[in-house]
């Protein structure tokens, strides 16, 4: 007997209710006029793939982190991509080939990052401040981030809802004691 929500005689009830398998992750875009090899070669070096007039400054960028406990690798893209999330791809790539490493990727607009050792949100702070335009104060901003603690909002926020807990608590602990109070007078002035 076929109605309207028959099952089809192929899949049974277990393949009506399977849910589809999750997908891997997504693969990394990598523009292609990006040389990854050479990129990689050029981090691996001295820390920085970069356009030669901004090599030295991010090398001191580099050897400052270092002195900070950062281990900081720096790659400059000449262009912009459509989106920055090429970007993001080339610093994981990159952290990949240097693991413990964190990654900058700058292009003219955009910034990308990559940290095993940080977490997204201090690293997406770290990319606002790294769009300057300008490669070297880019990555001074960025480092700076790094080395700025971020306000502690999850113990904050337990600490408050503590203490919002406590007044509740305390204002019924109070209310009661005063209408036992209240009780005991009206007690008191009836046996009067």
């Amino acid at each position: 007997m076929a109605g309207p929500h028959a099952l089809p005689d192929d899949i049974g009830i277990a393949g009506y209710f399977a849910v589809p398998a999750a997908p891997g992750p997504m693969p990394a875009y990598i523009p292609p006029e990006i040389d990854m090899d050479g990129v990689k070669a050029e981090v691996a070096a001295g820390g920085v793939s970069a356009p030669k007039a901004d090599l030295p400054g991010l090398r001191q960028v580099v050897a400052d982190a270092r002195a900070d406990g950062i281990d900081l690798k720096i790659v400059v893209v000449d262009a912009n991509p459509p989106i920055d999330t090429p970007l993001r791809d080339i610093a994981t790539v990159v952290g990949q080939a240097n693991p413990g490493a964190t990654v900058l990727v700058l292009s003219p607009s955009f910034s990308g990052t990559y940290s095993p050792n940080y977490d997204r949100v201090l690293l997406e702070a770290g990319e606002d401040v790294a769009r300057t335009g300008n490669p070297v104060q880019s990555a001074q901003n960025f480092v700076s981030q790094l080395n700025t603690p971020i306000f502690p909002w999850t113990e904050f926020t337990i600490i408050v809802t503590l203490a919002v807990f406590a007044a509740a608590v305390a204002t019924r602990i109070l209310q009661l004691r005063s209408k036992r109070s209240m009780a005991a007078e009206t007690a008191v002035t009836e046996d009067n």
